[in-house]
């Protein structure tokens, strides 16, 4: 009996698997860049780069760039223990994180990793690099977030999957803000991305301002200025993950990320270690570029809503430099504080006339819309006449305007004050407003 043998389907399982490994080596270390040869990867690809011949110990870091045939790679981890010859495996992957309910009320590093206490394993994977929704199954915005800050749930409406930014120089408030809008807001889960902040102010943010109870429903991605520049960039994209995994789930989320303008400063030294030309104020344009690929995936989806209020500290209070001009072009409002309001203690120090949402029009009542028009009436007024009025130079009746300015003045700034432990309800914001115009 003979029969004859079929290659054909062994050659193809000898073409379709590799039945070797690739290993690179370093070649040199240039400041915060690892040149590797012999390898051929892509951006984004995460290596292993064997620090001794056991293999025991290793950093991981990332494709970021090509020269030549050389590839660069940036550490996501210490670079200590580096050097010439060290072996280098492509792993054919980009990062991704593990993702789960069990997340909530943990605090995790710029790498996803738990940073206290083991945590149960998770089931699901996400990468860091994900698309934003398709813009035609995104749901339009129709529906109020009340965040329990009176000033902006009064003046400053913001809609369900509305993105805005909380623009300020160092010291106004930004934090606390940001830590009351965790405690009160009408969210089932907060993710909060603490980019480039100081290693004391992190503790402080989750006692002080988040607290024990504002933790429980939260996700808080730490990624300290003392950590590599990649760190704090995926730190931002971990955050955002993190946030569109509840989100597919169809769940109300709040994004608050603290702050893009440390993001861009990472990306920006990524981009000068790989050779890219600094631009403006030596932003490279990949920062540019970057920004709306992060902001844009936030918003509403088809399933859920990302509800999102970014930080972007201003250089010398100046709100028209440039990271503050292209964030303010790409969200859907922003929010000033003002270091002359922080100052006479007034906080939250929202400068309302500053100030704009732009999706508050379509989604509050008529007559909000009206009253908070005579409160921005009231003190633009009140700030065009304020000289006259402090030097006792205006004489009352001369002006109606004027007058009822001066009568509303104290009773908005009194408004727009809270503190921090206090939690305003929506409807009661609505209300007050209401009986300050009404009864003045």
């Amino acid at each position: 009996m003979s029969y004859e043998l079929n290659f054909d389907e062994y050659i193809q399982y000898i073409e379709n698997n590799r039945f070797y490994s690739v290993v690179g080596k370093v070649t040199q270390v240039i400041g915060l860049t690892i040149v590797v040869q012999g390898i051929r990867s892509f951006v984004g690809e995460v290596c292993e780069i064997l620090l001794d011949d056991s293999g025991e110990n290793s950093v991981l870091a990332e494709v970021v760039g090509f020269r030549g045939q050389q590839v660069l790679l940036m550490p996501l981890g210490d670079l200590k223990g580096v050097g010439a010859g060290c072996k280098v495996i492509p792993t054919g992957k980009i990062l991704t994180i593990p993702v789960g309910e069990e997340l909530l009320g943990r605090i995790l590093d710029g790498l996803g990793r738990p940073m206290e206490g083991p945590m149960p394993p998770l089931k699901d994977y996400y990468s860091v690099e994900r698309t934003p929704p398709n813009p035609l199954k995104r749901k339009r915005i129709t529906r109020i977030m009340p965040t329990g800050v009176r000033a902006i749930d009064g003046l400053l409406t913001c809609g369900e999957g509305q993105r805005i930014g909380i623009f300020a120089g160092s010291g106004v408030g930004k934090s606390t803000l940001l830590g009351m809008i965790s405690r009160y807001c009408d969210a089932d889960v907060n993710v909060i991305g603490l980019i480039g902040e100081r290693g004391r102010e992190v503790r402080d943010f989750i006692e002080k301002d988040l607290g024990r109870e504002g933790l429980k429903k939260s996700v808080v991605v730490c990624a300290t200025s003392d950590q590599p520049a990649l760190i704090r960039l995926k730190g931002a994209y971990v955050a955002t993950t993190i946030a569109e995994y509840f989100r597919d789930k169809g769940m109300k989320v709040m994004l608050m990320m603290d702050s893009v303008t440390r993001f861009a400063m990472a990306k920006r030294e990524v981009g000068l270690a790989i050779g890219e030309p600094p631009a403006t104020k030596g932003y490279t344009p990949s920062v540019f570029a970057e920004l709306p690929k992060l902001l844009e995936r936030s918003g509403t989806s088809d399933k859920g809503s990302i509800t999102a209020f970014y930080t972007v500290l201003v250089d010398g209070d100046d709100m028209n430099e440039p990271i503050a001009d292209a964030v303010r072009g790409i969200l859907d409002g922003h929010i000033v504080l003002s270091r002359k309001l922080a100052n006479r203690n007034h906080f939250p120090a929202i400068d309302v006339q500053q100030s704009i949402s732009r999706l508050a029009k379509e989604i509050i009542t008529q007559e909000q819309d009206m009253l908070a028009g005579e409160f921005r009436n009231a003190l633009a007024t009140y700030e065009k006449s304020e000289d006259l009025i402090n030097i006792g130079a205006y004489a009352k009746g001369s002006n109606p305007e004027i007058d009822r300015a001066i009568d509303l003045n104290s009773p908005i700034n009194e408004f727009l004050k809270q503190d921090i432990n206090e939690k305003a309800d929506y409807d009661s914001a609505v209300q007050a407003m209401r009986e300050i115009i009404n009864g003045n």
